[in-house]
């Protein structure tokens, strides 16, 4: 076993009477870095006499983690990609079994990247370790077959939605929806304070806005947030249809302004190479920014809109969180669309709609997803019966997301880890 995976297994305050909680966590990506930081400050709290170790990036570090080998070794994306990396990714995974066996841990907590996780916790639960995927494979979407394996290699999942429940229920299977981290940390003053009072702190607080808003403030009649993605491909795949269908809306309103927030200064130079190819009046009415300066850039432009025109992913439950009405477009590649409509059971894309069980939010997918189409869809979406119909659809949503989602992680894991005790325990008086 390499130097890297030397650890002292010591804590900062156990007891001396107990024997510590030592816990082996892996993320395999950034975002599992935030949640695993999270759930060890919660565990933290409860006992502090726990030995963290595995994988995880500097949050997770920050909370006493003994990192075994870096996160980014694992964080490969892409059929090809992890096909190159495969000889790696194996010999990863000794080295994080090797290190768990010397460390002689009591749990294991995956953190989403279930490819990776759930073949480790199925070598590890059969010796005795409790394990825990935090993070559920879309098994409730496609493949529920795949709860087999779960099975196998977990005691308890944690879930990030409240849909992803039956499914293990239906199996018999311990699952707890925990909420997703959004719950937790979007700001709650964007759905107190008034559109128009976030609408000038937006412009107030970034020079290009200054400058794009400069004489026409108070004559916009709409203020549209748009956001065609975070990757490159879905970014040249998505803004065009949507430039179509803001050039026809300005047909119809030549006072109708949009702001494009990107997540760095590569994706805003991506989509105004792509605005650069439309006509003026076009490229006049949308600002294309990006704020390094602050990390919650995009939610404050979603908040301060009137109304969002997005790509489905993520952002859709931002937008349900900020209360703020959308339109969602999505388009694959046509033989991607083709196989994944055979595989995926669910009847809508946008998270809003999934979590509602009907269409409270439009969907243009593929071929509807035209300029005309959504010219024609925003327009009917900004009408105050249709904008107030969705708004009350979003808020009583986000109400029974939030009454569903009001189980802590860490709590969940020390009830699941206490009842599994107590059931081995009955099992070896039986014998």
């Amino acid at each position: 076993m390499s130097d890297s995976t030397s650890l002292t297994v010591m804590p900062s305050s156990a007891p001396a009477s107990n024997k510590p909680l030592v816990i082996g966590i892996v993320a395999g990506e950034v975002s599992g870095d935030s949640l695993g930081a999270d759930f060890m400050q919660q565990m933290n709290a409860l006992r502090d006499d726990i030995v963290w170790v595995g994988v995880g990036g500097e949050r997770m570090r920050a909370e006493g983690l003994q990192p075994i080998f870096p996160l980014e070794r694992l964080a490969v994306m892409g059929l090809v990609e992890v096909l190159s990396q495969l000889p790696d990714l194996l010999q990863a995974r000794r080295e994080l079994l090797e290190a768990f066996a010397q460390a002689k841990i009591d749990w294991f907590v995956g953190i989403d990247a279930p490819d990776f996780n759930l073949r480790v916790a199925k070598k590890l639960k059969p010796k005795g370790v409790f394990c825990v995927q935090y993070v559920s494979p879309s098994i409730w979407a496609w493949r529920e077959s795949r709860i087999h394996g779960i099975m196998a290699a977990t005691h308890l999942v944690l879930c990030l939605f409240p849909f992803e429940l039956p499914v293990y229920e239906r199996y018999g299977h311990p699952a707890v929806c925990v909420g997703h981290p959004l719950l937790h940390t979007i700001d709650k003053t964007l759905t107190t304070t008034p559109i128009m009072q976030l609408r000038s702190e937006l412009v107030w607080h970034h020079d290009g806005l200054q400058q794009f808003f400069t004489q026409r403030f108070d004559e916009v009649s709409h203020l549209i947030c748009v956001m065609p993605g975070s990757r490159r491909s879905e970014i040249t795949a998505i803004l065009p249809p949507m430039l179509d269908g803001i050039q026809k809306l300005l047909l119809l309103d030549d006072k109708l302004c949009f702001i494009i927030p990107t997540v760095d200064q590569n994706h805003q130079y991506i989509v105004q190479d792509i605005l650069d190819s439309y006509p003026e009046s076009v490229q006049r009415a949308i600002a294309v920014v990006y704020d390094a300066a602050q990390p919650t850039f995009s939610q404050q432009a979603m908040a301060a809109a009137d109304l969002i025109l997005l790509a489905s992913g993520t952002a859709t439950l931002e937008a349900l969180l900020l209360e703020r009405p959308m339109v969602v477009m999505y388009q694959l590649n046509n033989l991607t669309y083709q196989i994944a409509k055979r595989l995926v059971k669910v009847p809508y894309v946008a998270l809003p709609n999934i979590l509602a069980k009907e269409m409270i939010v439009p969907e243009l997918i593929q071929e509807q997803a035209s300029g005309a189409n959504i010219s024609r869809t925003v327009k009917q979406q900004l009408q105050p019966r249709a904008y107030n119909e969705q708004l009350e659809a979003l808020v009583a949503t986000k109400t029974m997301l939030e009454q569903q989602s009001n189980h802590s992680p860490a709590d969940s894991v020390v009830e699941a880890w206490y009842m599994h005790k107590q059931r081995k325990q009955r099992s070896v008086a039986k014998q």
